[in-house]
């Protein structure tokens, strides 16, 4: 059973918004044979121009869904999210089903999603069309965001100069850039 975290930015979480999120990603639950423990976290922004976004981010054993939408309904960001979710719920479950059939291996991740309770979508296999080698240079975060913008890409990846990681910085939707650090 999930459990839920749900906060507000710009909104007051009234009883019937939490409720309402819990009742639509609370279906959710009818793919997993053993529903996980697991913590549901959701965030709900609203901003100036009346817009609102909708967050959700549920870790699981050997996944982790995340979706976001904007629109001009709060309820309707949180249905669109929730179709997001089932969608990445269905892709995963048709990959490890598809893998387990080539491979024949039983896998946790495979026994995890109930085969019943989500119709089969097929979709085009994941194949790798193109393999790219190359050495990190060592540099910081601003100067890698100025070579990702430099070559045209939507990610860069550059050793951290301080800690001597791997790091990835990249566009988001919103026009700013976000950072990922290796351990």
């Amino acid at each position: 059973m999930f459990r839920y975290n749900v906060r507000g930015e710009n909104i007051e979480v009234t009883q019937a918004i939490r409720e309402y999120v819990e009742k639509k990603i609370g279906k959710l639950e009818r793919y997993f044979t053993n529903v996980p423990e697991s913590t549901a976290h959701v965030n709900l922004k609203v901003y100036s121009d009346k817009t609102a976004k909708v967050e959700v981010t549920i870790p699981l054993p050997y996944l982790v869904l995340r979706a976001e939408e904007t629109s001009p309904d709060l309820y309707a960001s949180i249905d669109l999210v929730v179709d997001k979710l089932e969608r990445q719920i269905r892709k995963y479950k048709t990959k490890i089903n598809r893998k387990s059939r080539e491979t024949a291996l039983d896998t946790a991740a495979a026994a995890i999603i109930e085969t019943e309770a989500v119709e089969s979508n097929e979709e085009p296999d994941l194949e790798i069309v193109r393999t790219k080698r190359l050495s990190l240079k060592p540099m910081d975060s601003e100067e890698a965001v100025l070579q990702m913008n430099m070559l045209g890409h939507n990610f860069f990846i550059f050793e951290d100069a301080e800690t001597n990681g791997t790091s990835i910085v990249y566009r988001r939707k919103d026009g700013k850039y976000g950072l990922i650090e290796t351990n």
